[in-house]
């Protein structure tokens, strides 16, 4: 099963995508269905509002008038946090029942209006942002559902800003064009991205990157957080902390295009209990048992790890989980340090990992950096030493 976060402000043409998806095959959790659903007539969540705001949020037929309650609720903070505190555990509790009924095999679209407001992003393995401009949205909420410029602007002000969504965006749908662009865009992601990444989990298959070394990209500092905070929340107290490793860590050098994190952990043990959770986050095992190439001097009882690939072909990455206080733990976390503050060997490094990248096969370019891995082993070490380095927290 592969679980999408589909959001965005109102008025940015989340339902279009939210149907497009349905029609494509997705079965669709709609936040906004279930939030009526949860306050009908005789439900707990009206009878708590009412508790809350008082009958003059009631029609006098006994349903909800929701403009009534948007009024009150929207024109105050601490009003909205009370509204939000009563309506998200109900809308919550009604999203599991209808996920727990889905197939194994089924992609679930969760459209949430405030994912970023409720801090849900890192529960997905993909979180789709639908984006306009404000003024557009204005528009639109004036023209095609009734509301006022006031009332209009004052709904989008409560929301989450761009810069908030796009912190968690792993994808970006922009709707400034037409209703007709932005259904062709949202197939096109759900036939090349979405059912790909869907297969990959099902049949535990996960992505490799090329090993084409490219530029160094900024935006990998802000693909490694979200990753960084999805982990953290499939792996919780069972992660002793989570790191992202690799070239990618190392400011400005060029990579491959491909995330490196580790999680450390206190046995493998530890990370055996954490397989099958991590490949509902979209992260698949790639073999039971990984071990690391050991280094002079270490026991090689103590390179051991567990390995994990995301199965998203858009955004390859490596998981690697290792023990506390192994050294290969500590040698993931010092490589950055020590790439990042040698220029000299820094250059060292890309210039073996070029000429490794010749081979197309991951095993071999992975093969050929190895002797230069040896020789760096002993001098970040040497650098640690010299310099008093410990674990960046």
């Amino acid at each position: 099963m592969l679980r999408i976060g589909l959001t965005g402000g109102i008025g940015a043409g989340k339902s279009t995508v939210s149907a497009t998806f349905s029609e494509c095959g997705g079965i669709v959790v709609d936040g906004d269905v279930i939030s009526r659903e949860v306050v009908q007539p005789g439900t707990e969540g009206l009878t708590k509002l009412v508790d809350a705001f008082g009958a003059q949020i009631l029609l006098p037929d006994g349903a909800l008038d929701r403009p009534a309650l948007a009024a009150i609720a929207f024109s105050d903070e601490e009003k909205r946090q009370t509204l939000n505190g009563i309506v998200h555990p109900l809308v919550a509790t009604r999203r599991s029942e209808l996920i727990a009924a889905a197939g194994e095999d089924a992609v679930i679209v969760e459209d949430i209006p405030l994912l970023v407001e409720s801090q849900m992003a890192p529960m997905f393995p993909l979180v789709v942002v639908v984006n306009a401009d404000p003024e557009l949205r204005v528009k639109r909420l004036i023209d095609y559902r009734g509301f006022s410029e006031a009332d209009a602007r004052a709904r989008i002000a409560a929301q989450a800003t761009e810069e908030q969504r796009r912190l968690v965006a792993d994808v970006w749908l922009d709707n400034s064009g037409t209703a007709g662009r932005l259904v062709e865009h949202a197939r096109e992601l759900w036939y090349q991205r979405i059912l790909p990444f869907a297969h990959n989990l099902t049949t535990r298959n996960p992505v490799h990157g090329p090993p084409e070394l490219v530029p160094s990209d900024p935006s990998w500092p802000d693909q490694a957080r979200r990753i960084l905070a999805r982990l953290n929340t499939t792996c919780g107290h069972r992660a002793l902390r989570i790191d992202h490793i690799g070239s990618t860590a190392v400011p400005g050098m060029d990579a491959k295009d491909v995330i490196d994190v580790q999680v450390t952990v206190a046995s493998l043990e530890v990370a055996d209990e954490l397989a099958e959770d991590l490949l509902r986050a979209g992260y698949p095992r790639v073999e039971s048992i990984s071990s690391d190439v050991p280094k002079a001097g270490t026991d090689p009882a103590l390179w051991h790890k567990r390995f994990h690939a995301s199965g998203d072909p858009d955004r390859p990455t490596n998981v690697h989980i290792r023990v506390d206080g192994w050294p290969n733990q500590r040698f993931a976390l010092l490589l950055v340090d020590w790439l990042t503050a040698n220029p000299d060997a820094q250059a060292d490094y890309l210039a073996v990992k070029r000429s490794a990248a010749r081979h197309s096969d991951i095993g071999a370019y992975a093969e050929a950096k190895e002797p230069w891995f040896l020789d760096a082993y002993q001098r970040a070490w040497a650098w640690a030493d010299t310099t008093g380095w410990t674990p960046r927290t």
